[in-house]
């Protein structure tokens, strides 16, 4: 994430979702015979996209800036999906004054008191690079008690990949994982060249392999809703929604909450950990100071 970030970042993108598709994906004759690379060429992506061979070269060198409709037309000649499409709109329109150094964020009061009426329910307040500003109580008892890690190391997708337990508490921890590197991949594109961000991709690429192939795939995703399925410790099989919500006083940070369908197996053990997780006194995060 050196030089030109943003423009590197385009090119490189550009390469690896071009590596991915097939003449017959997209509509092109097969010949059948080995290809030097895999995925579609330079020229072939030219071609669909009604532009120069030697324009879209330089934008994969990140050399020259696109425009916003050969953008429009990128994006469906590689088949990209709504997330991946705005990923490649943010790199293409960055500017310097969207990369200056911000300071630490806390939980926005409005956060915070939803945070805490969410008794019966596991939340967590994530900021920017996927950071733990808050947390409540069943939280805890569900993850992990962040309480116990160092504010600088209260990070999810560094949690994801450098504590052990994690990869036995998350049933497909390899999604989940994925999904994290995905994500902190987005905020990359927002913010490409936060300090923090820099030094969290360079840590975690040096320890885990799966990370640093993952972050080289270039797969984006924005935080929405999916399904997790957990197997605690305390409790089994748990089988959770989640969902994201986004503070309109801060885009910057998000409420996750996860949900059970009442009556489920599911939602009857959320009520059992919660009841161990005051027995445990685990504690919720403390208010902002």
């Amino acid at each position: 994430m050196t030089g030109n970030v943003p423009l590197n970042e385009l090119g490189e993108f550009l390469k690896k979702r071009r590596s991915e598709l097939s003449p017959r994906t997209v509509g092109l004759p097969d010949s059948g015979r080995p290809r030097r690379v895999a995925g579609l060429r330079r020229e072939e992506v030219a071609h669909l996209a009604s532009i120069s061979t030697d324009y879209y070269t330089r934008l994969e060198q990140g050399r020259m800036q696109a425009s916003a409709p050969v953008l429009d037309v990128l994006a469906r000649v590689l088949h990209l999906d709504d997330d991946e499409r705005g990923y490649l709109f943010q790199l293409a329109g960055k500017t310097t004054t969207r990369t200056r150094r911000r300071g630490r964020q806390k939980v926005q009061p409005q956060l915070q008191r939803v945070l805490d009426d969410l008794t019966a329910t596991p939340a967590i307040v994530q900021g920017r690079r996927g950071d733990i500003l808050a947390w409540n109580a069943l939280a805890a008892a569900l993850v992990t008690d962040f309480s116990r890690v160092p504010e600088k190391h209260r990070n999810y997708p560094r949690i994801i990949f450098t504590d052990p337990a994690m990869r036995t508490l998350y049933a497909d921890w390899q999604s989940s994982a994925r999904i994290a590197v995905a994500q902190l991949r987005m905020e990359a594109a927002k913010y490409p060249e936060d300090p923090r961000l820099i030094e969290l991709v360079g840590e975690l690429s040096t320890r885990d392999q799966q990370f640093a192939r993952w972050w080289g795939d270039h797969h984006v995703a924005a935080r929405t809703v999916g399904t997790k399925t957990l197997a605690h410790p305390v409790v089994g099989e748990l089988v959770l929604d989640w969902d994201t919500l986004t503070a309109n006083t801060d885009p910057d940070q998000h409420l996750t909450v996860w949900t059970a369908a009442p009556g489920s197996s599911t939602h009857e053990r959320l009520r059992i950990l919660a009841s161990w997780a005051a027995d445990q006194h685990l504690s919720p995060s403390p208010p902002p100071g």
